[in-house]
């Protein structure tokens, strides 16, 4: 059988069903009744029927019953509906003294909640015998007493009620005596002997009687006790109190041996005859055990602990009796006044220990109080903290639903304890507390937030594969499978970009990695989303923006443009010995695929055929000289040129020079050099033939090619100026470069660089070589064609 104390905790209730009015209770409770120690097991009623329900009802509905003593004595069958002995009952033990035994009890529904009222009648059945409280009365009675005199005994206790209880005593048969039966207003009886005739004392002094105690049970019951009649001599002043009877209150909680009060009785008569003593008459264990009476005295004190709650009120029979024999009554009632010494209790019928975030209304506990006390004292007042948010509902008696106010977030608060205080109103207050502590499950009600909106990652180029770039970090502030975040890359806003060759993601940690080697000539940065997604049900999901920047690394040597390291006949540059010291003789013009620092290019002059004479400029590569010109310098002159960058570590670049220092320019062509000169003059006259005219085919075709070149070259311009070769950025501040000489190299160097692709890679495109007429004027006005340097470009 299930108590009330033993429900274990109520399934999680999702939504609020609990509204109990007191119309839904039963105008009337249903009543039963059962014979006393009837057998465990035994059928009371049909309860679905009585209360209207349908069969699997009980069931379904989770029916209980529950008893205000706390003390279950039915058993519910919820299948069949049947209510049935859980014990034997005894209704002695139960109701003792009173008639009507009735036991209250309650048919709790918890889905939904509602209550129904029920009481179980116990019968009464003749199981007890009259019981006396001595084996032997012991009657005085002087022997001037007169016919019709009545003499009260000692009463007969039965604990059954009703007709089953104590109904008249008799008297076995003699000549002097007989026996009244009377009832008193509190509706017990008692027997009183009656004087038949007068009484010698010196013809008999004594008399032995048997006093009969009758039931009204079928067959009756009884019990007997032996009267010893004393005849004693003459007393005609029995004593006599003063009050009677004497009322007074003592607080429960008086302390043991606390004085409550005194009796006093007078007796008129002389001698012994005069002298009084005091003693309880026909007193209970329970008077036995909490009150003492002094005999001499008459005082009366307290033994033993009261409480209110069990006995409210004791009632004394004070016997005073003289010396000589006589005695008169007396009664003392005591009235129990209740303080305020129980504190109220608390007992959970159901209980929820975990609700989900963001449900409605919910059920959290089902409760009742009581208290013990009675007035002010027993009113209780049932609390919980203002700062939570639930609400404390009286639903049936002293029943309360515990429920919450509002939807709860998990992720503000994760765990409540919640303290239900119950006060009473006596003085002082009481108050018993009770604690609940309630989870809050997680709902996947929050998305993955990345610690930055956006994140901005630097690379070095030529980065090993598989490099750990840097990491993505996003929080859940939910918990469990709902706060597991696994990392995802997303398509990119360039649908060109090939995400999935350059960057893979960690899906558990979230860190980024290289999946090859970068290129900032090729690729200087690019951007992708990620996504962070967690495991609830349905998932939630967020995406942060991330910048990849390639850093440039010094991975490109610098690249002489001018003059051109081919591997064909070197160009020589021609100077006249009269050059001022300054003079342009050249300029290296080279480009350097990187950016920023390391593509700033410096120049230097390695080694010279002659120190001192020829000087670099380290900035713009410019090569002047750096002295006047003599006879005595030799006439052909190498210079190695070092372009360097300035990365870290520097990349360089090497160039050679050829100078020929000449007298002037008018000349229509150069003076052979002795060695050749010499060659010529021992060379076969056939030869020479042969050599003259492979130079006059070799100089048709060349002016072919001119021809062909310059045409080409004017369509091009045309196209220049529609738009044809854009303006590159960077280090190239137009779209040609214009190095201006002095001299005989008064005319101007143009080198034309277009770029191609993208802008950001640095990728020079070399268009084809221009082969312009090196013009030179002399002093005589003649333009002559300098065919040394035949090999001097243009780039485009």
């Amino acid at each position: 059988m299930e108590t009330l104390e033993g429900i274990q905790p109520n399934r999680q209730v999702t939504a609020f069903i609990l509204v109990v009015l007191l119309s839904q209770a039963r105008p009337e409770p249903v009543r039963y009744s059962v014979l006393e120690e009837t057998e465990r097991g035994s059928f009371v009623a049909h309860l679905s029927e009585d209360l209207g329900l349908g069969i699997g009802e009980l069931a379904a509905r989770s029916a209980r019953v529950v008893s205000d003593d706390d003390q279950q004595r039915l058993l519910l069958d919820r299948e069949t509906g049947d209510l049935l002995l859980k014990e034997e009952l005894d209704r002695e033990e139960l109701c003792g003294p009173v008639e009507t035994c009735v036991l209250h009890f309650q048919v709790l529904l918890e889905t939904p909640v509602q209550f129904f009222e029920g009481e179980l009648s116990i019968q009464d059945i003749n199981d007890h015998s009259p019981v006396f409280p001595t084996r032997e009365m012991l009657l005085k009675i002087p022997e001037n007493s007169q016919p019709g005199t009545i003499f009260p005994l000692k009463s007969a206790q039965d604990l059954d009620v009703g007709s089953n209880g104590l109904q008249k005593y008799t008297v076995s048969p003699n000549s002097h005596f007989h026996v009244l039966t009377r009832n008193h207003s509190e509706g017990k009886k008692y027997p009183y002997l009656v004087q038949d005739k007068a009484l010698d004392r010196e013809e008999q002094a004594e008399l032995s009687l048997t006093l009969i105690a009758l039931d009204g049970g079928s067959p009756p019951r009884s019990g007997t006790v032996a009267v010893r009649v004393l005849i004693m001599d003459v007393n005609d002043n029995p004593p006599e109190f003063v009050h009677t009877p004497y009322e007074v209150q003592v607080l429960e909680n008086s302390p043991i041996d606390a004085p409550i009060l005194t009796i006093l009785a007078r007796d008129i008569d002389a001698g012994n005859f005069g002298r009084v003593s005091y003693g309880l008459f026909q007193a209970s264990d329970e008077i036995k055990q909490t009150f003492s009476l002094n005999e001499v005295t008459g005082e009366i004190r307290l033994t033993k602990k009261l409480d209110f709650e069990q006995i409210k009120s004791y009632h004394l029979e004070i016997e005073a009796t003289d010396g000589g024999g006589l005695s008169g009554k007396g009664a003392v009632v005591i009235e129990v006044v209740d303080v305020n010494d129980n504190a109220p209790e608390l007992t959970v019928s159901s209980l929820t220990s975990s609700i989900p975030e963001n449900a409605p209304e919910t059920v959290v506990s089902i409760f009742r109080i009581r208290d013990r006390d009675s007035g002010d004292n027993g009113k209780m007042v049932c609390s919980i903290p203002e700062n939570l948010p639930f609400l404390l509902k009286p639903t049936f008696k002293n029943f309360y639903t515990l429920v919450t106010e509002s939807p709860l977030d998990r992720e503000s608060r994760a765990e409540y304890n919640i303290t239900i205080t119950v006060t009473d109103m006596g003085t002082p207050r009481l108050k018993t507390q009770h604690n609940i502590t309630l989870l809050v499950s997680d709902v996947n009600d929050n998305a993955p937030a990345f610690t930055q909106t956006s994140y901005t990652l630097f690379v070095q180029e030529n980065n090993s594969p598989a490099l750990h770039m840097g990491s993505v970090s996003a929080t859940d502030r939910d918990a469990g499978a709902n706060a597991q975040v696994t990392y995802s890359l997303l398509q990119p806003q360039d649908p060109s970009l090939p995400l999935d060759s350059l960057v893979s993601i960690n899906a558990d940690n979230g860190h980024l990695f290289a999946l090859r080697a970068l290129d900032f000539e090729a690729l200087q940065a690019f951007e992708f989303l990620v996504g962070a997604t967690d495991r609830g049900a349905p998932a939630l999901s967020s995406q942060a923006r991330v910048r990849v920047q390639v850093l440039d690394a010094n991975d490109n040597a610098p690249f002489v443009l001018y003059p051109l390291q081919n591997g064909s006949a070197p160009c020589t540059e021609l100077v006249p010995r009269a050059a001022e010291p300054g003079y342009l003789v050249s300029k290296v013009v080279a480009v350097d695929g990187d950016s920023g620092q390391n593509a700033w290019l410096s120049y230097q002059l390695l080694k010279a055929t002659e120190p001192g004479l020829f000087s670099v400029w380290a900035h713009n590569g410019e090569v002047r000289t750096a002295r006047l010109l003599s006879e005595r310098d030799a006439a052909k002159h190498r210079l190695l040129l070092l372009v360097k960058d300035n990365g870290e570590p520097p990349l360089s670049a090497s160039v050679t020079l050829h100078v020929l220092l000449v007298d002037g320019f008018s000349q229509p062509y150069l003076p052979l050099l002795p060695e050749a000169a010499a060659a010529a003059a021992q060379t076969d006259p056939l030869t020479v033939y042969l050599v003259i005219a492979l130079a006059s085919v070799s100089s048709l075709f060349l002016f072919s090619v001119l021809a062909f070149v310059g045409v080409r070259l004017c369509r091009r311009g045309r196209a220049g100026l529609e738009g044809g070769c854009p303006v590159p950025e960077g280090h190239f501040p137009g779209h040609l470069v214009d190095v201006s000489g002095t001299g005989t190299l008064s005319q101007s160097y143009q080198y034309e660089v277009c770029m191609t692709g993208d802008p950001g890679t640095g990728e020079f495109k070399f268009l084809k070589p221009i082969f312009p007429n090196l013009l030179v004027q002399d002093t005589e006005g003649e333009i002559k064609a300098n065919a040394n340097c035949r090999n001097s470009f243009v780039f485009g």
